[in-house]
Order: structure tokens, then C-alpha cells, then sequence
């Protein structure tokens, strides 16, 4: 040990789990000390942790909190190491914010995701901002059907803009059903995951949960709901309006979006980019803003969100230095 470094020991009664931590040939113990810098040592089911105090004590939060989702889950993932470090650097309560459904409980994988599954539980109004990747629309349907298992709604509503803005169906071939389902598809998939199929299919069909395009939401008041509006940046600012006003008693609403992939034609403002300046501040509304640093899908998508950002933050600058050279002609 280097002087001033720290040895903290952790100790995992459960033969079985404890094999599960520390994965494959300690795969995860080696994931461990290459994103936090210690060192760990095993013998038998006793880990010592060396490293400087700061980092000895985040390794030691990180294995008590893969412990605790290992036996929770019966087996570990990659990205349930890499999100365990993420929420290391959150002392306190942060890495115990679950949602639970029939299926499965999903846990906070960052500080981020902690601060929006408490705004889902807290406010009537959520708006769940920032990159693909960063589970806004996947920890809104699992609250959504937590609060219906629980009882504290009726209904699930779930809707996105269909194709684009303009709502525009009419060219692609069958039903109305055919035509909007593959825009639907992502917020059925989450339903599966949370809910056996059989019960989805019968929530579906009573009508207790409704995967609609924006355009059904119009003219109506949902009472004792939870709505969902996903992909907000491809409304228009009076399609929000009209969404935001659909609330009724005891109804729960979440508007996710980001607002850097916006479809909409050129010169159409987007209705998401209105609600943050206008519902800015306002009691009962909570804004919860991820970045590239909460994607959990794969690694690989991190840095394709890092360089999308950096080439528009470029290509912004360059459209600035334009500017500025025209009118100094």
C-alpha cells in the first residue's frame, strides 16, 4: 500500500451470491478497480479493498450495493457494475430508489435516474429531459405500472406523435391500427417488460391501459390516470398545450423528450422547448435534465451521444463566426 492509502474489508456470508459478485474469474471485481483505481483482494468470501480513502470507501459502497442487487436479482450484468460506480459517488440513500413491478424491480443506475423515479413518485407533472440511452420513457411506464399494480390509478395512457409532428398516417398501408403501432412499438416493449403478457394484453383490450398517437388525446379529461407523452420534441407548441390540459383529478402526467433531435420542419417551433420556458418554476412541475454521463445502454452509445453533442456545439460556433463576419462587412 502507498502511504496514506486506506484498507477497508468486506465480508459476503453467502457462498453462492458472493460468487455472483464478483462474476467470472472476478470480471467484476476487476471492472471494480479499473473504473475506481483500488485494489481488491479475495480470499474465500472476504474482499480486502486498498486504495486512498476516498476511493476505498466508493469500492466499499459499490460491493455492498452489488451484494444487495445480487441477491435481489439472482445474477449481476456489466451494466449493473458500471451503474453501482455511478451511484458510489452518491452517499446516502440514492443506490436504494426501486421501482418494483410484477416482472421485476428496477433500480437507479445513476443519480439522475434516483432524482427522476423520486419526481415520478412526488409530483403530478414530470418532465424527464436529455439523450436516447438514458431511461426517461422505460422508468416512467414502470412507475406507471407500479402505481397501477399498487392501485393508485386506473389507467395507463401512453402516447407519442406519431411519424412526425403533422401526424401525417395516410401513406403507409392498412388499418389505423397498422399505421400507428410501429411508432408505438418502444412503449410496448417496456409494457412487456414490466407486466406478464397475458395481463397486458388483457389491460389492453379492457382499456385499463391505452397506447394511443397524440392526435387520440384531443377533447378528452383523463381522471385517475398516469400519461405518458414520449418523443415531446416532435410536438407542436399547441399540441402541448393540448396534451398538458388533458390532466383530470388524481391523474399523474410525464412529457419526455430531447430536445437536440427534434423532427419537425424548419421554422416549426417545438411545443417541449415552450413548456420549459413557460412551466419553468411552477408548483407541482419537476424538471429532471440527463446527460451523456446517464446513458446505461452500451458503452458505445455513450460516445456516439459525446460526439453528436461536440460536432453540434462545433458546428453552432461555426454558424456564430459566420454571422459575426457578415455583419462586419
Amino acid at each position: 500500500m502507498n502511504p496514506g492509502d486506506a484498507s477497508l474489508v468486506r465480508e459476503f456470508p453467502d457462498n453462492a451470491l458472493a460468487q455472483v459478485l464478483f462474476g467470472p474469474h472476478n470480471a467484476n471485481l476487476d471492472r471494480i478497480e479499473g473504473h475506481l483505481g483500488v485494489g481488491l483482494d479475495v480470499r474465500g468470501n472476504t474482499v480486502t479493498i486498498s486504495g486512498t480513502p476516498d476511493a476505498a470507501a466508493e469500492a466499499a459502497r459499490v460491493l455492498d450495493s452489488l451484494y444487495a442487487a445480487a441477491k435481489r436479482q439472482g445474477h449481476l450484468e456489466t451494466a449493473d457494475v458500471d451503474s453501482a460506480v455511478r451511484m458510489a459517488h452518491h452517499e446516502g440513500p440514492a443506490g436504494d430508489v426501486v421501482i418494483r413491478t410484477r416482472k421485476r424491480h428496477i433500480a437507479a443506475r445513476t443519480p439522475t435516474q434516483a432524482e427522476y423515479i423520486r419526481a415520478l413518485g412526488e409530483a403530478p407533472l414530470t418532465f424527464g429531459l436529455g439523450p436516447a440511452g438514458t431511461g426517461k420513457t422505460y422508468l416512467a411506464v414502470a412507475k406507471a405500472v407500479s402505481m397501477m399494480v399498487a392501485g393508485e390509478v386506473d389507467r395507463i395512457i401512453l402516447s407519442r406523435p406519431a411519424v412526425e409532428a403533422g401526424e401525417r398516417l395516410g401513406f403507409l398501408p392498412g388499418d389505423l391500427k397498422d399505421k400507428v403501432d410501429p411508432y408505438l412499438r418502444p412503449l410496448y416493449d417496456a409494457l412487456y417488460d414490466m407486466l406478464p403478457g397475458d395481463q397486458v394484453a388483457k389491460k389492453l383490450l379492457a382499456g385499463e391501459i391505452e397506447v394511443a398517437p397524440l392526435a387520440f388525446m384531443r377533447g378528452r379529461t383523463l381522471a385517475n390516470s398516469f400519461i405518458i407523452l414520449d418523443e415531446a420534441q416532435n410536438t407542436t407548441s399547441m399540441q402541448m398545450r393540448m396534451f398538458l390540459t388533458r390532466m383530470g383529478e388524481h391523474s399523474r402526467m410525464v412529457v419526455t423528450g430531447d430536445v437536440s433531435q427534434t423532427d419537425l420542419p424548419p421554422g416549426v417551433r417545438s411545443g417541449l422547448l415552450d413548456a420549459i420556458h413557460i412551466l419553468d418554476g411552477m408548483e407541482g412541475v419537476r424538471f429532471v435534465r440527463f446527460t451523456d454521463r446517464d446513458v446505461v445502454r452500451h458503452d458505445l452509445v455513450t460516445r456516439i451521444v459525446r460526439a453528436y453533442d461536440r460536432a453540434d456545439r462545433e458546428a453552432k460556433g461555426a454558424d456564430r463566426e459566420a454571422k459575426a463576419k457578415g455583419r462586419d462587412k
